[in-house]
């Protein structure tokens, strides 16, 4: 997660479809492309072609699968066509939502999703240093579109372990040198070091990737003036901030309905309400991917998810469930 910064672009209003009271609506695969040896692409629209939301670059959606499975993919088509595209990688050792996007969908099947979510905005900057690593090309894409067509400068450094295994590189070439291409297994490892070591440069750096790409760049910003001009997104969790903390104790949730729930040590607030009765809308239970955010109308937050910013976190208004948990012995949730 990245400082919040105001991006100034409001989606512009257009008619959606009816959306339900879980806040899914159904859509259709229109067609499915395979976009590396183990990225495929789907193209979404709405069965009766109603336009679907607008939305931002950086923006993903849940998708609740036809097997139950409920995940969150970035959008990467180019927004404002009324259509979405999502790129998903295979991931042997899932849990299951990867193979079957990748083994089960097909054109003609239908998914419910919920309408975009950014937790990853592009900020205005003078110029853009784009880094992504592997799949989390995907929110990139359309931060590239946006920043060519306002003319602002920028490049982008795409890392994959083969060129086999990196997807849209044809989409990719129509930019020409502001896109640099490196396979780990022909050039070896990528000197990020000589690329970020300026920390006074006026660019604004955007990253997306796997754990160990993020933990290392994060390291190599840390001597920069302005932090601010570093912004990333995971899509999992960082082992440190979910880790069971010394002194963690047992607390009361209390609902806005008046019920009241114990969370003992080493079980989240998010299991300790459905074992309640109280089910909460969940995905990733990692902290990454905001689904289960809920507001907070009292109590001291232990935030321990990778998703808020500072700003977000000092408010103290809202905290994900699944992770994060609380400083003192009583807390009351609007839920």
């Amino acid at each position: 997660m990245t400082t919040a910064i105001d991006t100034g672009l409001v989606p512009e209003p257009r008619e959606g479809p009816p959306i339900g009271g879980d806040g899914f609506f159904e859509v259709e695969i229109a067609e499915i492309r395979r976009e590396s040896d183990c990225v495929v692409s789907l193209h979404l629209e709405h069965p009766s072609a109603t336009p679907l939301p607008a939305w931002t670059p950086g923006s993903h959606i849940d998708v609740l699968l036809p097997n139950g499975l409920l995940r969150q993919y970035s959008l990467c088509s180019e927004p404002g066509t009324g259509r979405w595209r999502l790129g998903v990688l295979r991931e042997p050792s899932g849990r299951g939502g990867s193979a079957f996007v990748h083994d089960d969908l097909q054109p003609g099947a239908r998914i419910k999703v919920r309408e975009p979510r950014n937790n990853f905005a592009l900020g205005h900057a003078n110029e853009y240093l784009f880094i992504a690593g592997g799949i989390g090309i995907t929110p990139i894409l359309p931060m590239l579109a946006q920043a060519d067509a306002a003319g602002v400068p920028w490049r982008l450094v795409y890392l994959g372990r083969s060129l086999d295994s990196m997807a849209f590189t044809a989409e990719l070439a129509r930019y020409g040198d502001k896109v640099h291409l490196h396979a780990d297994d022909t050039a070896g490892l990528y000197p990020l070091k000589d690329l970020l070591g300026s920390t006074d440069a006026d660019f604004h750096t955007y990253v997306c990737g796997p754990g160990p790409l993020l933990d290392f760049i994060t390291s190599l910003t840390t001597g920069w003036d302005d932090r601010t001009r570093f912004h990333f997104e995971r899509f999992v969790a960082d082992p440190a901030a979910t880790l069971p903390a010394d002194g963690d104790h047992e607390f009361t949730v209390e609902t806005t309905t008046g019920v009241e729930v114990q969370v003992p040590v080493g079980t989240s607030i998010l299991d300790a309400l459905a074992q309640a009765g109280i089910p909460a809308l969940n995905s990733c239970r990692e902290g990454i991917c905001g689904t289960c955010e809920t507001e907070v109308v009292s109590g001291e937050i232990d935030h321990r998810d990778s998703l808020l910013s500072e700003e977000e976190r000092d408010a103290g208004d809202t905290m994900m469930i699944c992770v994060s948990r609380c400083k003192g012995l009583r807390m009351i949730l609007d839920i």
